[in-house]
């Protein structure tokens, strides 16, 4: 059963998907259409700046190149394909194909982090991608193949930053902001040249647009992956990765609010499905390849110590100090030598009297 501490982690950290699950509205509402690349290099490297400026840790060693790694899967490429596929396809269709980010990281903790694949997760894993399905998918919705691309490249670059942040952990000396600012700006300053040159800059900026990338700077970058990387060192990356189903829930949940969309009995099936997906996900991975639970069921018992013997000879040490065997027949003496008495051979009546008794 899952502990207190770890429910709490565990809603801490789903409030960074729910806020992302805000990506489609923002987009969609407040930001300058067909501008990809402009959404997700403004979201990013900002934010970056700020949090390696209050820092002042530049990565060194290993991490000169872990740190732009994890900054391309977790925050360039992803939201880059994020907003491609936002912006291609309907936010349905999606968040459909980007849950299957859960089942992808069930097979890479498997194969990078030695845990063992649970029947439960594999079952969270049917049960999520089916409720994502009963809120989300429309006979209607039509595909684009450029945007479905995105968004299962997307689901990739999101299990594979989440494995590998919690394979690699984060440097002893360094603080959560630090590590969070390292990631940003590093996605940021990769998908800067692109955008430079790929797109377009914008006719002007309206009031509408500022604030859309208000929000996605503060709460939908810095805010939400400081509680992201928070929530991947202390939650085994299986549970993360089912967290990442509220977004799909919550953008349905605002495009009834905000878009007076209808939300249907189907719908709501949906969601209690994906709440139950993401429980059952919460369950710890069984035991490491190569190790064995002590505790957990089915593995076989350590060997009980012996039990002390029900004979004192046996089971007492021996005692060097006893007298030794005078069993056997005393060695003769010679005919010239008298037998010695031993002192304490004599009675007490054989001693003479002290004076003081």
């Amino acid at each position: 059963m899952t502990r207190g501490p770890n429910i709490r982690t565990a809603a801490l950290t789903g409030l960074a998907p729910a806020v992302w699950g805000s990506t489609y509205l923002v987009t969609t509402e407040l930001l300058p259409p067909d501008r990809p690349l402009l959404a997700t290099t403004l979201r990013a490297l900002p934010g970056g700046l700020v949090l390696l400026a209050l820092g002042r840790k530049l990565p060194a060693g290993s991490w000169w190149w872990r740190a732009p790694v994890l900054g391309v899967l977790n925050i360039g490429a992803f939201n880059f394909l994020l907003f491609f596929a936002a912006y291609r396809l309907p936010g349905g269709i999606a968040a459909m194909i980007m849950s299957v980010q859960p089942m992808v990281v069930v097979v890479l903790a498997a194969l990078l982090l030695g845990d063992r694949i649970r029947a439960l997760h594999a079952l969270a894993c049917a049960m999520g991608a089916g409720g994502v399905a009963l809120l989300v998918l429309r006979g209607t919705a039509s595909l684009d193949s450029l945007g479905v691309l995105a968004a299962v490249g997307g689901a990739l670059c999101m299990a594979l930053g989440i494995t590998l942040t919690k394979r690699w952990g984060r440097p002893a000396d360094v603080g959560l902001l630090t590590f969070t600012g390292w990631q940003l700006t590093a996605g940021g300053l990769v998908l800067l040249p692109f955008w430079l040159t790929l797109e377009d800059l914008p006719d002007g900026l309206t009031g509408t647009n500022l604030i859309g990338f208000a929000h996605l700077i503060t709460l939908g970058a810095v805010l939400s992956y400081i509680v992201w990387f928070r929530g991947i060192e202390r939650l085994p990356a299986v549970a993360v990765s089912f967290l990442g189903l509220g977004s799909p829930v919550v953008a349905t949940l605002l495009g009834y609010l905000v878009k007076g969309e209808t939300l249907s009995a189907l719908q709501l099936v949906g969601m209690a499905v994906i709440l139950g997906a993401v429980l059952l996900g919460q369950r710890p991975p069984g035991p490491r390849s190569g190790e064995t639970s002590r505790n957990a069921p089915g593995s076989p018992a350590a060997p009980a110590p012996p039990e002390p013997s029900a004979d004192p000879a046996l089971s007492a040490p021996p005692d060097r100090s006893a007298a030794p065997d005078r069993s056997r027949p005393a060695r003769p003496l010679p005919e010239n030598r008298q037998p010695v008495r031993v002192p304490h051979d004599r009675t007490d009546a054989d001693r003479p009297a002290h004076p003081d008794r």
